[in-house]
């Protein structure tokens, strides 16, 4: 099988390397991956450099600018199609992933699959076990958005309800995650990692990217309803997650700053977006 793999990168090259070593290890395809460097310091660019000289079939693109999540993948989506017009299959995502040696097969036997569905976002797993997918299966609460909003609202607020909801989580957490067993149609899938395949190239040449960090989920499950597409979560294509070791090299202020803007810009098409006939 001929696959892509697109994956920002911010002072953490190490996982960088995990995350390449471990895809090239799916012996019996050809893997051409894209590093995009969101303007990390020195060092961390020369190791990915040395990444690139070790791999050919590793290409290093390195921003002036912290350009942000999607719209640093659609800086190296643009790039691999432009090398490989005729790549099918992609996946995007965080570099802080690793890839089983069977995860290509796994797609490779959903290939059905991605007839019918744009986008399938696989079962993310962090490295103490837990499953982060299927993110959202149908819609989130009042509620919650209300909780939401009060977050967004002020930064001490915010690391209050951080506290809270740490202390309430075996009630208040949504229990989404808890069907990671079933494949099914959802609304949103975690962010670390997807797979565009064939539907969504013929729709698309890049990620909807309003935003410069967070929501990402939101805006591509909005981006592939205006276009009547689908996002399908399939439980038999897995990758292991190093949760939060992208943004936790971003001061804990600055993330909750991208979130606030990033949230502003989903309330303006959350209504919209919701009252649509299913």
């Amino acid at each position: 099988m001929k696959i892509g793999f697109v994956c920002t990168n911010y002072n953490n090259s190490h996982y960088t390397r995990e995350a390449v070593r471990s895809l090239l290890g799916n012996k019996g395809h050809s893997s051409t991956i894209v590093i995009v460097d969101n303007c990390s310091i020195a060092s961390d660019r020369k190791n990915l450099e040395q990444i690139e000289a070790e791999y050919e079939n590793v290409h290093l693109i390195l921003n002036s600018e912290n350009v942000g999540y999607f719209k640093g993948l659609n800086c190296g989506i643009k790039y691999l199609r432009a090398q490989e017009p005729d790549l099918l299959y992609m996946i995007v995502g965080n570099n802080d992933v690793v890839f089983p040696a069977d995860f290509i097969d796994s797609i490779e036997k959903n290939a059905q699959q991605f007839q019918v569905e744009a986008v399938i976002s696989p079962d993310v797993v962090t490295s103490d076990g837990v499953h982060q997918n299927p993110h959202v299966i149908k819609s989130i609460s009042r509620l919650r958005e209300m909780a939401y909003d009060l977050y967004h609202l002020n930064y001490y607020l915010a690391v209050a309800l951080r506290k809270v909801a740490s202390l309430t989580r075996s009630w208040t957490d949504r229990d989404d995650e808890a069907h990671w067993q079933i494949g099914q149609r959802i609304y949103q899938g975690h962010g670390a990692c997807y797979i565009l395949g064939p539907l969504f190239f013929e729709h698309f040449t890049e990620l909807w990217a309003p935003s410069f960090l967070m929501a990402e989920e939101y805006f591509l499950s909005k981006q592939l309803a205006d276009a009547g597409l689908h996002l399908y979560y399939e439980p038999s294509i897995r990758v292991t997650h190093h949760f939060h070791a992208s943004v936790k090299k971003v001061p804990a202020k600055e993330v909750w700053s991208r979130s606030r803007e990033a949230h502003r810009i989903y309330k303006k098409h959350l209504k919209v977006f919701n009252s649509r006939p299913s």
